[in-house]
This record gives C-alpha cells, structure tokens and sequence, in this order.
C-alpha cells in the first residue's frame, strides 16, 4: 500500500526540521557561545569619567562633543565629551563572537554536508534518502545566516559558491533525468 505523498513530505518536512534542531542545540551543549557578561560585567553603580586621560584608562574610548557650548553659570562641571565606558570589552566580546559564529559555521557545514553525502547511502528510502538531503541544504542555510554578517566579502563569495555547487550536485544525484534515445 503506497503512502499519501502529503504524509510522506510531512515526514520530511519533520526530519528536516528535527535534524537542523537536533544539530545546533547539540553544538551548543559542546560549545558554550561567549557571554555579554563574562566581557563587560554589569556593575550597579556605574560612574562615567569627565575626562579623556580617565576614560581611556579605565578602558573606555573618549569622543570629543563637537557642539560643545560653555556650560551656564549655573552648572558646576563642563561636559566637554563623552566617555564610552564599554568600548575595549565591547571589542573583546565582538572578536570572540566572530571566532564563535566561524566555528560553528565551520561546524554546522561539516553536518550538513555529512547529511547530503548520507542520504546517497539510502536511495531505497525516498523519505529518509530526502530528508537527508535537505536537511543538509537547510544546515547550509541556518549556517550561513549565523555567520553571514561575521563574514568578509570573499568569503561571503565562497559560502555562495560553495552552495551553489552543492546544490548543483544534489539536483544532479536526486534528480537527473537523462533523456532515454
């Protein structure tokens, strides 16, 4: 008795789905992503120096107030710039969350492509053999989202490529229709 094809693409549909939350929530059991806090620690009290050489010495970056006006009679201190207090752990925490999104792209790649290359091993099991498959393609889609604004420009133009390909190869091995003489 054949299966109803809405209940068979149901099936993939859920495999697809499952395989992608399956990888990414494993990965982020093994592999902690870095956190705000650990960088730039919350403090109650947060006390911004007025002065440039104080500001840079505490690890914050100092930017001139270019529409500075004298301040009125009235008020005893001059704000002659502004103090960003987070500016070198903002920077650390950004150079670990791109080492971060490579990895994991480098990862979640790895599983995708070892998804499309098993699905060729069950080619008697339409269902599983394409579940398989896209279930790589979409592990090639979440990782790219993740790491795409992480990414330079070249190597924006290899995930594209390299995506173009696997796609190319997919459609050839699940769906060549040779033309029968």
């Amino acid at each position: 008795m054949t299966q109803p094809k809405v209940l068979r693409w149901s099936v993939i549909v859920g495999i697809i789905i499952v395989l992608n939350l399956f990888f990414n929530y494993t990965l982020s059991l093994v592999y902690s992503s870095p956190e705000w806090d650990a960088f730039c620690p919350q403090e109650q009290v947060v006390e911004i120096p007025n002065e440039k050489d104080s500001c840079v010495a505490r690890g914050g970056q100092w930017t001139d107030n270019q529409y500075y006006k004298p301040a009125p009679a009235d008020r005893s201190e001059e704000m002659r710039g502004y103090c960003d207090l987070q500016f070198t752990c903002r920077q650390e925490y950004e150079d670990k969350r791109g080492d971060y999104e490579r990895n994991v792209f480098v990862v979640l790649v790895a599983l995708g492509a070892l998804s499309v290359l098993s699905g060729n091993f069950f080619k008697s099991n339409y269902v599983i053999s394409s579940s398989l498959a896209l279930g790589g393609v979409l592990s090639f889609v979440i990782a790219s989202m993740r790491y795409w604004s992480s990414a330079g420009e070249l190597i924006r133009v290899i995930i594209l490529a390299i995506a173009l390909g696997i796609l190319f190869w997919v459609a050839w091995k699940k769906f060549n229709d040779r033309i029968q003489s």
